[in-house]
C-alpha cells in the first residue's frame, strides 16, 4: 500500500538537497511526518493546502520502518511517520497544479 506526502516546492527542493527532511512546519511541530492513504488525500489537500499553489505529491511505502496509525482527523487512523523521511524511502513524486486533486491512486 502507498501513502502520501504532500510538500511545498522549497521543501521539496531542500529535501532533494539534504536528502532527507524532518517534514514542513507542522510537522515539525507535530513531532512526526504527516502522511494521508489515498482516500484521505483529497481531504487532506482541501484541509491544509487550499491556495497553496502547486505542489509536489510523494508516494511511499506504507510499511517503511518508522510509520505509526494513529486516530486524527474525523476519528480516522492516519500514517505519521516518526523519523526524518530520506529520499530512498520516496517511491515517486509529481508535481500538484494548483487545486488538482489526483486520482488513480492505490
Amino acid at each position: 500500500m502507498l501513502i502520501y506526502k504532500v510538500l511545498r516546492p522549497a521543501e521539496w527542493a531542500d529535501m532533494q538537497a539534504k536528502g532527507q527532511t524532518a517534514g514542513a512546519p507542522v510537522d515539525l511541530a507535530d513531532g512526526f511526518v504527516h502522511f494521508s492513504t489515498a482516500a484521505q488525500l483529497p481531504g487532506t489537500l482541501d484541509k491544509h493546502f487550499a491556495g497553496a499553489g502547486d505542489l509536489i505529491l510523494l508516494a511511499c511505502d506504507a510499511g517503511m520502518t518508522g510509520i505509526r496509525w494513529e486516530k486524527s482527523r474525523g476519528g480516522q487512523d492516519f500514517p505519521h511517520l516518526y523519523r526524518a523521511l530520506r529520499m530512498e524511502d520516496v517511491i515517486w513524486s509529481r508535481p500538484l497544479a494548483d487545486g488538482e486533486r489526483p486520482e488513480g491512486l492505490e
